[in-house]
């Protein structure tokens, strides 16, 4: 995928059995890589890191394409992590990944 200038690999999480497990149980993710979490229609979602051992941050996207915001989440956390209106998909990177890439809200995301 492209997230703004970058190039980055992706695991897509796109029935409701992959968003579920999401990241969970991991120790490691390399740093150009992430999940993207795709969802049916639109909706407002909330993600948590219940049995996530990695620091990650998410981005939600909206039907465009554009990141509406961006969130650091801890690990092992239960605090809800909300998209602040309907999204169609959520990325999850490295924690820190998208302020140290320059990537930020209204910034496009796409398949390659």
């Amino acid at each position: 995928m492209r997230v703004g200038p970058h190039t980055v690999t992706v695991e897509v999480a796109d029935t409701a059995m992959k968003r579920e497990q999401g990241l969970m149980h991991r120790n490691h993710l390399p740093e150009m890589h992430g999940m993207l979490f795709v969802f049916d229609a639109p909706r407002k979602v909330c993600f948590w890191m219940r049995d996530t051992p990695l620091p990650l941050s998410i981005a939600f996207l909206d039907a465009r394409g554009r990141i509406v915001n961006t969130q650091d989440m801890e690990p092992l956390s239960e605090a809800l992590h909300c998209a602040p209106s309907e999204v169609t998909q959520a990325l999850e990177m490295n924690q820190g990944w998208f302020e140290r890439h320059g990537v930020k809200a209204g910034d496009k995301v796409q398949e390659l």
